[in-house]
């Protein structure tokens, strides 16, 4: 049974390959379909992006190590509901030892021209999946009411001791995918 997290709960990781998948369902109450874009920054001991093909999302599939593979969206019918999902794999052994965190953020593209933001969408969750056992072992719900924020902070992975934590985040901005390249940048120019 997967483990429910609170905001800020660290778990440890034990095995090595893993998916971090982002569900949402959007109210009936928006004129435009939701374009929510899940990405992964690889991030080193200096808490800087360390390249732009370690920035993984919609125009960059795969990290140049192999580690992090980008699967696109699937739509998953829960209830009889359908679920929009974003997924990330995440290979632990091949990821570049100058890696210490990697920092798993959605965001909504277009915001402003659709006037959007997460407190329009609903059921918003983290899942952590062990692919070795296709098993969920731990699942964050965003339950605040993020009435203008249109960017979040979900969770993290960090490198600790050599080993591997997960911790929930929920942090959330009022910010598009070029805030958090912003936060993480080392002067590299990234098109989005």
């Amino acid at each position: 049974m997967a483990i429910s997290l609170r905001k800020n709960q660290k778990i440890d990781i034990d095995f090595t390959k893993l998916t971090f998948g982002f569900g949402y369902s959007p109210n009936e109450v928006s004129n435009h379909d939701f374009n929510i874009e899940l990405s992964a920054i690889m991030i080193n001991s200096e808490r800087r992006l360390i390249s732009e093909n370690h920035f993984v999302f919609y125009n960059n599939l795969t990290s140049p190590d192999g580690a992090l593979t980008h699967t696109g969206d699937t739509f998953l019918v829960s209830n009889g509901e359908c679920e929009n999902d974003k997924s990330i794999l995440v290979d632990l052994e091949k990821v570049n030892s100058q890696v210490q965190e990697i920092l798993f953020v959605v965001t909504i593209n277009d915001f402003e021209t659709r006037k959007q933001n997460f407190g329009q969408v609903r059921n918003s969750n983290i899942r952590v999946v062990n692919n070795s056992t296709n098993e969920e072992i731990a699942k964050y719900e965003l339950r605040e009411d993020f009435s203008i924020e249109t960017g979040v902070e979900l969770g993290r992975l960090c490198r600790i001791d050599g080993k591997w934590v997960f911790e929930a985040l929920g942090i959330g901005y009022k910010a598009d995918l070029s805030f958090f390249l912003g936060e993480y940048f080392n002067g590299l120019i990234i098109k989005i």
